[in-house]
């Protein structure tokens, strides 16, 4: 079916039927404690906090609020294991600890995919098709470097740093432990993370395989908590290794707060990538990678294609197409197979996000929503573009973390260019393009640390992601993925 007979079959009242994904098969605790030295156990101070399911509004779970005396419980938990059983074991057998923890996750596959669109209000398709399985491959991947790690490092030896002191974000929350845990353990290091506050359940349900996986107690601890917590983590004086991955001003918080000390650290920070059409691109799949990369994932994603720049001959078409293809976007239950944008991840996101799209109207943009309907309880917001923008708009040069598109036109490659790298972030982008020698040209010269081709949001564990400027500090992901947890000496 053509995108503009969807639409019609839309406005003419054609829905397709509900299929929603089942929760009899998972299993929620209605309060979880701290995972510490192999157990979960409560919190010092004995406090709690909520987290809540954003397309419901109602309560999940309660989860501990850990203290400082909670961190230091754990970082001391992680430096026994490491001084102990961990950094004692052959390679191959610390390797295989990681595939175990990547077979149980295959084989939970759709419990945690389940409770990833429960507690983050990401689309089940999203969740079931993208991060369960990529995060299972990254623990699949580092298994295999476990033993091989002077091979990876010629003419180095490899040591361990220690104690990695983990703080995720909550747009993938499953995916982003996975990424940063199983390069950690693969090197022979020991872990504290604490994961988002909103979006704690799948750590939870991770710490239950870990355990499950009978890794030594102590060799991965995962604390809830706030922004404090993570504080704690990050400043402890036993921590070895801090990996951050969140906002651009929490991370420079972070890198003063380092400044002088010996931790190495990774921070993968905000990012406003650029996705640019080319008029000789194929726009039917331009146009769809462009509503994969910004709309599909709510725009919670730091590497989302907030930006895009259309080649002034194709504007209007592209511009046309979009539009009816966000027609067609169904807003609602993440739980609902159907469902292509789900529910903004809280409250305070959400009010966020309604700032910005008042602040793209007051800069004189004009702004276009997708006209479905929004269920009355949970936190919505409508796939969103504007056009009219310049690169001195708040829209064009702040990251939003939304379904919101800025879209503006160049007419040649260098203005295109210019246009792109007019940002202070540098994460990602992507060239829509038929033309090899534009592909290498933009790829070579747009500042991100990740660009895709005629293609968006591709991701792998053997390839290294991070970014430039303001986007972050190293990279995570394949061999520099590594490289981040080890020391290397002559």
């Amino acid at each position: 079916m053509s995108t503009e007979s969807t639409k019609l079959a839309f406005n003419d009242g054609w829905q397709y039927a509900p299929a929603p994904e089942s929760t009899d098969h998972i299993s929620i605790d209605e309060q979880y404690g701290l995972f510490i030295g192999g157990e979960f156990v409560a919190p010092e101070s004995g406090r709690y906090f909520e987290t809540v399911n954003p397309a419901t509004e109602q309560t999940l779970s309660s989860v501990s609020l850990a203290s400082a005396a909670d961190v230091d419980l754990a970082v001391k938990a992680a430096r026994k294991a490491y001084n102990g059983a961990w950094s004692k074991m052959a390679a191959a057998d610390r390797g295989k600890y990681l595939f175990r923890i990547a077979r149980i996750l295959q084989e939970r596959a759709r419990e945690f995919a389940t409770i990833e669109s429960l507690d983050g209000g990401k689309p089940i398709r999203e969740s079931r098709d993208i991060d369960i399985p990529l995060a299972a491959a990254h623990f699949f991947y580092y298994a295999g470097w476990a033993d091989k790690l002077e091979y990876a490092f010629p003419g180095r030896r490899p040591v361990p740093l220690g104690v990695a002191g983990q703080v995720i974000p909550w747009n993938f929350p499953l995916l982003m432990a996975a990424w940063k845990i199983a390069p950690a353990l693969a090197c022979g290091n020991t872990v504290v993370l604490k994961p988002a506050e909103t979006t704690p359940l799948t750590a939870m349900k991770l710490a239950e395989v870990i355990r499950d996986a009978e890794l030594p107690p102590g060799v991965v601890n995962i604390l809830t908590g706030a922004g404090e917590t993570g504080a704690e983590i990050v400043n402890h004086p036993d921590v070895n290794k801090v990996a951050f991955t969140g906002s651009t001003e929490v991370g420079k918080i972070i890198q003063r707060s380092l400044a002088g000390t010996d931790k190495k650290y990774t921070l993968e920070l905000g990012g406003k990538a650029a996705n640019i059409i080319f008029a000789d691109a194929a726009i039917d799949e331009a146009v769809e990678g462009i509503v994969n990369g910004i709309f599909f994932n709510q725009g919670h994603v730091c590497c989302a294609g907030s930006r895009l720049f259309v080649q002034e001959s194709v504007a209007e078409e592209v511009v046309r197409k979009l539009k009816d293809r966000m027609e067609t976007l169904i807003v609602g239950d993440p739980l609902d197979k159907n469902t292509d944008i789900g529910a903004i991840n809280s409250a305070s996101q959400l009010e966020t996000i309604q700032s910005y799209l008042k602040v793209g109207q007051d800069e004189g943009a004009e702004m276009y929503q997708g006209s479905g309907s929004l269920p009355e309880q949970g936190y919505w917001c409508r796939p969103t573009l504007f056009t009219g923008v310049s690169q001195s708009n708040r829209i064009v040069q702040e990251e939003i973390f939304g379904p919101v598109l800025a879209i503006q036109t160049f007419r040649t490659l260098e203005e295109g260019l210019t246009k792109a790298n007019n940002t202070p972030y540098g994460l990602s982008g992507g060239v829509w393009t038929d033309k090899g020698a534009k592909i290498f040209k933009m790829t070579q010269q747009i500042r991100a640390g990740v660009i895709w081709a005629n293609t968006f949001n591709k991701f792998d564990p053997t390839s290294p992601f991070g970014g430039y400027k303001e986007s972050g500090v190293g990279r995570e992901g394949g061999l520099h993925g590594l490289g981040a947890y080890l020391k290397l000496e002559t």
